[in-house]
């Protein structure tokens, strides 16, 4: 379901500039998507995806060299992954616990579009946090 997602990527934000770069491989015989993220700002991360066979979800776990860590959970929605979760701590102000929802889209043209939208009102409206297209390097196929 997630086989989209795999390969080597350029990703850019709406406007055009470089996002970062991805390289997105099937690991431990095919069961588990290993992302490896890096971007111009410095920040390295990767996101473990899986599909757990308990509970008939998929979950992806990403850790990155800035100290942070997101759980999420989900699956296949309308011909795109859909993944969410709940930030640990909540916010000293509000008492309300973020949330985040990150959706891959494949498109026709072979790249991939990442939204990922946070929530601080518990769901009830979404802010783009994050918009980005995920292009193969030019001439590479994405392998």
């Amino acid at each position: 379901q997630f086989d989209f997602w795999l390969g080597q990527w350029e990703v850019t934000h709406p406007a055009g500039p470089l996002a970062g770069r991805s390289r997105i491989e099937a690991i431990l015989g095919g069961c588990v998507l290993l992302e490896n993220w890096d971007s111009p700002s410095g920040v390295s991360g990767k996101s473990f995806n899986v599909f757990n066979t308990g509970t008939g979800r998929w979950e992806q776990f990403w850790v990155d060299n800035s100290g942070s860590r997101l759980h999420l959970t989900g699956g296949m929605r309308e011909g795109s992954m859909v993944l969410q979760g709940v930030q640990d701590q909540a916010d000293a102000r509000t008492g309300v616990k973020q949330r985040e929802r990150i959706t891959w889209t494949a498109n026709a043209d072979g790249s991939v579009r990442q939204h990922w939208e946070t929530s601080t009102d518990d769901g009830k409206t979404w802010k783009t946090s994050f918009d980005g297209s995920y292009r193969h390097p030019l001439g590479g196929s994405g392998d």
